[in-house]
């Protein structure tokens, strides 16, 4: 199946769009997507795959997850949430491997497509220390992991962790993090827009601005937030 799936993947391929994703994702030197490979598919084609192949075994999802190119690993990510969603009785594994190769969830978008649905899922009934653990790290694809995994807290109103993680994330000096903690924050906003105004009027001040740009986007009286900052 593995063999099929990757021939699959290919015979999709677009030289074209994988030159655009190049530049998109960042990967020259010293750029967070450095070393980064690309087919050039389309999200749209990626999930019909995922359709056909939802029943890969766990094994062939690591092996697909520990690829070079960059559609490989989004096309495991994405049957693995489809896993954890249908599959009750795997889902412990699916979390423990996921957690196990956050080496290979190195770019944003594999980290958006599958933190909140695999790791915030898996935590809703359970301790929520591995998140804290995961946003002192120093990987930058681990803290991502950590805040946007909370976006499954925020759906069911929930937002201690979100916030206080955001808050653990203040300092940090990636411009991916700060993207990341202002369009969760925004998320609480949504919900519930006085415990946004909360940590806004607690923390504008240290703010990276583009987190409080991404926070505050929502809100009428923004500019007033962008003149205390």
């Amino acid at each position: 199946m593995l063999t099929e799936l990757r021939r699959r993947l290919r015979t999709l391929a677009k030289p074209e769009r994988a030159t655009h994703s190049l530049t998109f994702f960042k990967t020259g030197p010293g750029q967070y997507g450095e070393g980064d490979k690309f087919l050039g598919l389309t999200v749209p084609m990626m999930r019909l795959v995922v359709r056909e192949f939802r029943g890969l075994p766990l094994t062939d999802a690591v092996a697909l997850l520990a690829s070079p190119w960059h559609e490989d690993r989004l096309v495991a990510l994405m049957i693995l949430v489809e896993q954890y969603r249908r599959t009750p009785v795997a889902r412990a594994a699916i979390y423990r491997l996921y957690l196990g190769n956050t080496d290979c969830i190195n770019n944003w978008d594999l980290v958006d497509v599958s933190a909140a649905n695999v790791v915030g899922a898996h935590l809703e009934e359970r301790s929520r220390k591995p998140l804290y653990r995961l946003a002192k790290s120093k990987s930058l694809w681990e803290r991502r992991i950590a805040i946007i995994a909370t976006l499954h807290f925020i759906r069911r109103n929930d937002f201690g962790d979100t916030l206080a993680i955001a808050r653990l994330l203040l300092g940090d000096k990636q411009d991916l993090i700060h993207k990341a903690c202002g369009w969760m924050l925004r998320e609480v906003g949504k919900r519930d827009e006085n415990a946004l105004r909360g940590f806004l009027d607690e923390h504008v001040g240290v703010m990276p601005r583009t987190m409080l740009r991404y926070a505050i986007e929502r809100l009428r009286d923004r500019q007033r937030y962008l003149t205390l900052k």
